[in-house]
């Protein structure tokens, strides 16, 4: 993280000060050289998963930050590739990075819209949307309208699709890190605003897939067998495609 090219500390505890928006407008110059930005690995993975289920004609990324994501999109999407954030900052960075697909001369139209993930600005005009690394933002009693708004911009039969990655080992450093993350993290909200979310602990499997299945999804999981499997078997990274379950699947 604190390469010539990342952040400072300083820095780092500047952002985490901040709101989320204006957090991330900060940090949005160096945000590609830090841990936050989903890898490479995650990303060519959901990639390879989705692409015999396509090929899509539009797709969005919620969330996308400075569009590592719409890459993904890009290799998947016939039309058109959208990313949300809330983050002008972020956008910014993301429109200089894919300036030159903005037209759609070689490959789908891409653009950035800024808007909150929770009142998604777009009716039933995607057929897959993708998400990365994003919903520690967002406190658990968020989540059935977050779903809900992902439904309703869905065409039907679209798919909902995003990695997961299997909690660490009680008592594994990782573990650990962790709830030492969030523990700071809500000690910081409860003293100081305004808030910034962001916690590693709280987007549950199990919740999830609830929570889906009331926003009226249809879910399946499917293990990205790249990251291997953990001791009891189980894989240690998963994808969840979640399917607008009024309608024929997409592709």
């Amino acid at each position: 993280m604190f390469t010539p090219q990342g952040p400072t500390l300083r820095e780092l505890a500047v952002q985490a000060l901040s709101s989320i928006e204006h957090g991330y407008d900060l940090l949005a110059p160096k945000f590609d050289h830090t841990p936050f930005r989903t890898p490479e690995e995650i990303l060519d993975a959901v990639g390879k998963a989705l692409a015999p289920m396509g090929p899509f004609d539009a797709g969005l990324d919620l969330c996308c930050g400075t569009g590592a994501g719409m890459e993904v999109l890009r290799g998947l999407c016939r039309e058109s590739v959208t990313g949300v954030d809330i983050s002008a900052g972020m956008l910014a960075v993301g429109r200089a990075r894919l300036g030159g697909a903005l037209d759609g001369a070689r490959g789908p139209v891409v653009a950035f819209v800024r808007a909150d993930a929770r009142s998604l600005p777009f009716g039933g005009a995607f057929d897959l949307v993708v998400s990365f690394g994003a919903f520690g933002h967002f406190l658990p009693r968020e989540l059935p309208g977050l779903f809900a708004g992902v439904h309703a911009v869905l065409r039907p039969g679209g798919r909902f699709a995003f990695p997961i990655m299997a909690p660490p080992r009680a008592g594994s450093p990782w573990y650990w890190a962790l709830l030492g993350f969030d523990t700071v993290m809500r000690v910081r909200n409860a003293v100081r605003r305004p808030t910034f979310v962001m916690y590693y602990r709280t987007f549950r499997l199990g919740d999830v897939l609830s929570e889906l299945a009331r926003a009226g999804f249809r879910t399946e999981l499917h293990p990205l067998t790249e990251f291997g499997r953990r001791r009891d078997g189980s894989p240690r990274a998963r994808m969840v495609v979640a399917t607008r379950a009024d309608g024929p699947a997409a592709g």
